[in-house]
């Protein structure tokens, strides 16, 4: 989701690539297929967590998957929001691939 860089906070750390060298935005828990930027940007997490929450793409970026097409991102921030789903009789979880 696009924000303002006003909107980033300041003490996020650089969370670092993959081995392919790809930004890893969620990693996929039974497939191990990846939403991922291959591209030049910045992935930012707080400090301690595995989790991302801002992606910067200063030339703008392409979001890729191994099972569907690639989505063109414009120069900017986002916010990076992982998807839940409803279960029944429990908290919303999130969605797994």
């Amino acid at each position: 989701m696009p924000v303002a860089a006003e909107a980033v906070p300041e003490r996020l750390v650089a969370a670092p690539r993959d081995e392919r060298g790809r930004l890893v935005l969620a990693l996929g828990e039974a497939t191990g297929h990846a939403h991922a930027v291959p591209g030049a940007g910045t992935l930012l997490a707080r400090r301690g967590s595995d989790m991302p929450e801002f992606l910067h793409l200063p030339e703008g970026g392409r979001l890729v998957h191994e099972e569907h097409a690639a989505i063109s991102l414009p120069k900017g921030w986002f916010l990076v929001v992982r998807q839940r789903e409803y279960v029944p009789g429990s908290y919303a979880r999130y969605v797994a691939d």
